[in-house]
């Protein structure tokens, strides 16, 4: 057994059992490996070992390894710029990074170019930091509203967040549960493009707390391939 066949393993587990503390069963919580800086044969190692989601955080990363990567969902996670837009609107299934009218509009732009609908969640930045991205607590639903009058190619599929990291992943639940709040506030907007399915929070070092605060989807990236090799 490989050490990402031993890593997979462990987290489904520990998947399961938070899902059990949520009220949720384990099949219901999406896993998407992170992928940034990993090579095309880790990658497609996971994906052999059922990984049927992959998240990417930059652009050309996408581009470098779209070709070489077996039959996968690819989602966008890292912070999306307007002039990169073009570049993956036919390459992603989902973009979970979306913190402003004026991103959403480009998406919404290049969607429509290749008669195509785009899957987007809001990026909620929980605890106000400087040094993330993502809108406010308080402005997610007013951005919503604005996005569904002005960009028809867009379905809003759920939120996103990244919290500040923490030795002890306890201190940060109250940012997940904050979250949650705001995402069942939010599924109660009834329009033909909004259907919540995702909340996108948690990763390698509090995905179990994330969960149990009601994510159903996490993007582990370190826990399933080691460390990150950077060049």
């Amino acid at each position: 057994m490989t050490n990402i066949e031993k890593n997979i393993e462990n987290i489904r587990d520990k998947i399961e059992v938070s899902a059990v503390k949520a009220g949720k069963r384990a099949e219901d919580i999406t896993l998407i490996a992170v992928t940034k800086t990993r090579t095309p044969e880790e990658i497609n190692e996971a994906i052999k070992l059922g990984i049927a989601d992959i998240g990417e955080n930059k652009v050309q990363e996408i581009l470098d390894k779209y070709e070489k990567i077996e039959p996968v969902r690819w989602h966008m996670i890292g912070h999306l710029q307007t002039n990169k837009v073009k570049y993956i609107i036919d390459n992603v299934s989902l973009i979970h990074s979306v913190d402003s009218l004026k991103l959403a509009r480009e998406i919404d732009k290049r969607s429509g170019q290749h008669n195509k609908k785009m899957d987007i969640l809001i990026q909620i930045n929980a605890a106000d930091e400087k040094s993330k991205f993502g809108i406010s607590a308080d402005e997610a639903r007013g951005i919503i509203m604005e996005i569904l009058e002005s960009c028809p190619n867009i379905f809003i599929k759920g939120l996103m967040s990244i919290v500040p990291y923490a030795e002890d992943p306890e201190t940060v639940r109250k940012y997940f549960k904050e979250v949650n709040n705001i995402y069942e506030e939010c599924k109660t907007i009834n329009h033909p493009k909004v259907e919540f399915q995702y909340l996108s929070m948690g990763m390698s070092n509090d995905y179990p707390i994330a969960i149990e605060e009601g994510a159903n989807a996490v993007r582990i990236g370190t826990s399933i391939f080691g460390e990150r090799k950077y060049k």
